[in-house]
C-alpha cells in the first residue's frame, strides 16, 4: 500500500512541477491560469489520495478526502471567475505578432 501512496504522492509532485513550469514560461495571464488551473488541481488531488491512502481507514483520511472534495470545486471555480474578472477588464489575450488566427478573420 506504500508503494500506491508514493506512486500517487509522487505523481503529484510532477504535476505541480508542471504547474510551476507553465506558470513561469508561457506567455500570458490566460495560458497561465489554464495550465496553474489544471496541473495544480490534478497534483494536490494527487498528493491527497496518495495521504490518504498511507493513512489508510482512518478519521484522518476522511478529512483528506474532505479537503480533496472542496479542492476540486473550489480551484476550478476560482480560475473562472479570475480569467472572467480578467477579460471584463480588457486583459488582452497575447498574440504572436503578424500572426493571424480564425477569430481575427471572423470579425
Amino acid at each position: 500500500m506504500a508503494f500506491v501512496a508514493a506512486l500517487l504522492i509522487i505523481g503529484g509532485a510532477v504535476f505541480l512541477l508542471v504547474s510551476c513550469v507553465g506558470l513561469l514560461r508561457l506567455p500570458d495571464f490566460y495560458t497561465r491560469a489554464h495550465a496553474v488551473g489544471k496541473a495544480e488541481t490534478l497534483g494536490s488531488m494527487l498528493i491527497l489520495i496518495g495521504l490518504a491512502v498511507y493513512n489508510g481507514a482512518a478519521l484522518s483520511s476522511l478529512k483528506l478526502l474532505l479537503i480533496l472534495v472542496i479542492i476540486a470545486v473550489t480551484n476550478p471555480t476560482a480560475t473562472h471567475a479570475l480569467t472572467r474578472a480578467a477579460m471584463r477588464s480588457g486583459l488582452k489575450v497575447w498574440r504572436v505578432k503578424g500572426k493571424q488566427t480564425h477569430h481575427d478573420l471572423a470579425g
